[in-house]
């Protein structure tokens, strides 16, 4: 039975399963948005925002990445308020308006429609892509506006419509606007159909060189608007490419948060499994069973034949063809150049698999039709709604590499003592997420050393509470009670390498963690100075 069947045995239309599917993404990405505390980055990021509205102050930074999260995210808290509710319903948003983008394929005839309904799908319950829907940093985002991108480009050199054309371009700053990343994807779409139009297979339409100067126009509008902050740095338009690159190239050979080329297949194989098994399914399919990577050697040979031949640069164009095969080589090209890319910068962080896993959803949900596959696709639906619940939704600190360096839920505890005191010393440098949740007047009661100080330089203050990094403390403070509490904390492969399989049974295991000191003023507390 296929799934476009549907409609017949529970009266329901391709498109309205389709809207279930977009509610049940929307749904997961924005319900409970507080089951757990901003992450350290997510911390940075909204303080940030905070910044720019309250004081008009940004200067882009390529550690904090490209400024139109900061834009888009100021303008929500402006329309709505700056709090953790609309931190994690903005990208939870740009999240679900992918859904969308699947139906749009099927109407215009670039996928089928079971291919685009089991992709949405799997886009709406995938535990990585659930996941970094409900945390603000830049990649959900670019995700958007880089699938937006491909649906304006097929149906611009479908159509031959300016509109498209414009619509690429705009998606195309908004990308460069918000990652480093966002070249190297460029440059994947651009060397795919520019062989595809060299091989005939794509023709431009007549007006391409008025439309692909307006569109670099854009391009150049949109980038020069957000990266000079509305032109109050007008030196960032020339800097901030350099800077970007300097960045990026000082990381890669840093190695910061380093790890093999296999690293994203592991995580793969954490939580997407089923979508990695059914898109190497599906690669066998078209690749050996239909016979496409036969037509696809036939088409560079017959290429490279003319070319050496003298015969020019374009071939006479003979069209796409069969368009689901044609998107599924697109996805494949996609999927491999990405897992290249990635396995390749020397940083691995986990938000950066949401760029390869999408072009292996594509491959994934290509030609579901069989009974077969239609078992697999329900099991695999089980398996990654499990995960999703289990990295999203639980209230409690998870021993996975999903939530690197995630804020403990410790520090709600922290943060109660902090609300109960009069006055606070903060003398370490590891304290995110306190400045977003101590934003304006709070934190006047916070007096922050940035490092361990001698008790003498606060004793003035009376402080009803000392905070300090456990392996920078005081061994103890008169009339303060010490405890200990989790700062953050991270998958540690070092604790849990001995027993891999009982850990990916159970995902338990002790985590890596930063941890603060925190001296607690006893009601009758004496001098801190003795």
């Amino acid at each position: 039975m296929c799934a476009c069947s549907l409609k017949d045995r529970l009266s329901l239309s391709p498109f309205r399963i389709f809207i279930l599917i977009f509610l049940l993404g929307l749904m997961v990405r924005i319900i409970l948005p507080e089951v757990k505390l901003l992450h350290h980055d997510e911390a940075i990021h909204a303080w940030f925002t905070y910044d720019l509205i309250t004081k008009g102050t940004y200067l882009y930074d390529p550690m904090y990445h490209g400024p139109l999260l900061y834009y888009l995210t100021g303008a929500a808290f402006l329309l709505f308020k700056d709090s953790d509710m609309i931190v994690r319903f903005l990208p939870g948003l740009f999240g679900a308006a992918i859904i969308p983008l699947f139906w749009i394929l099927y109407r215009e005839g670039w996928v089928k429609c079971n291919h685009a309904l089991v992709g949405a799908l799997f886009f709406a319950i995938s535990p990585c892509m659930v996941y970094f829907s409900r945390f603000l940093r830049h990649d959900i985002f670019q995700l958007f506006f880089t699938v937006a991108l491909l649906v304006f480009l097929l149906m611009y050199f479908d159509k031959g419509r300016w509109q498209d054309a414009a619509g690429a371009a705009v998606c195309a700053a908004c990308g460069l606007s918000l990652k480093e990343d966002m070249p190297f994807t460029l440059l994947i779409f651009g060397s795919f159909f520019l062989f595809m139009i060299l091989n005939g297979r794509i023709a431009l339409p007549l007006t391409w060189r008025r439309d692909l100067g307006a569109g670099l126009l854009i391009m150049v509008a949109i980038g020069a608007t957000c990266y000079t902050t509305f032109f109050t740095h007008p030196e960032m338009f020339i800097q901030a490419p350099f800077k970007a690159i300097e960045h990026w190239m000082g990381i890669h050979g840093q190695c910061r948060l380093c790890g093999g080329p296999y690293w994203y297949l592991l995580i793969l194989g954490l939580y997407e499994v089923p979508i990695a098994l059914l898109a190497g399914v599906a690669v066998w399919q078209y690749g050996i069973r239909e016979k496409g990577f036969a037509e696809v050697r036939i088409g560079i040979a017959s290429y490279l034949k003319q070319l050496i031949g003298g015969g020019g640069f374009f071939k006479p164009y003979v069209g796409i063809g069969d368009r689901s095969r044609f998107f599924f080589l697109l996805a494949l090209y996609w999927t491999v150049l990405s897992m290249i890319f990635y396995g390749y910068v020397g940083e691995k962080v986990p938000w950066l698999i949401i760029h390869q896993l999408f072009p292996m959803i594509l491959l994934a949900a290509y030609d579901v039709q069989s009974r077969v596959k239609f078992i697999a696709v329900g099991i695999a639906c089980v398996f990654l709604c499990v995960m999703m619940v289990h990295v999203c939704y639980t209230p409690a600190d998870i021993n996975e590499p999903m939530v690197q360096v995630q804020n403990s839920e410790d520090m709600r505890e922290v943060m109660k003592l902090i609300d109960n005191s009069n006055s606070v010393v903060v003398a370490t440098e590891s304290y995110w997420p306190l400045p977003w949740y101590y934003r304006g007047d709070k934190w006047d009661k916070i007096s922050f050393y940035g490092h361990k100080v001698e008790p003498s330089v606060f004793e003035s203050k009376h402080p009803d509470l000392v905070i300090t990094h456990d392996t920078e403390s005081y061994p103890d403070l008169p009339g303060y009670e010490k405890k200990q509490y989790k700062l953050s904390y991270w998958f540690s492969w070092y604790d849990n390498k001995d027993r891999v399989p009982m850990y990916y049974l159970f995902r338990d295991g002790k985590t890596g963690s930063i941890n603060l000191d925190v001296f607690v003023k006893e009601k009758s507390g004496s001098s801190i100075v003795q």
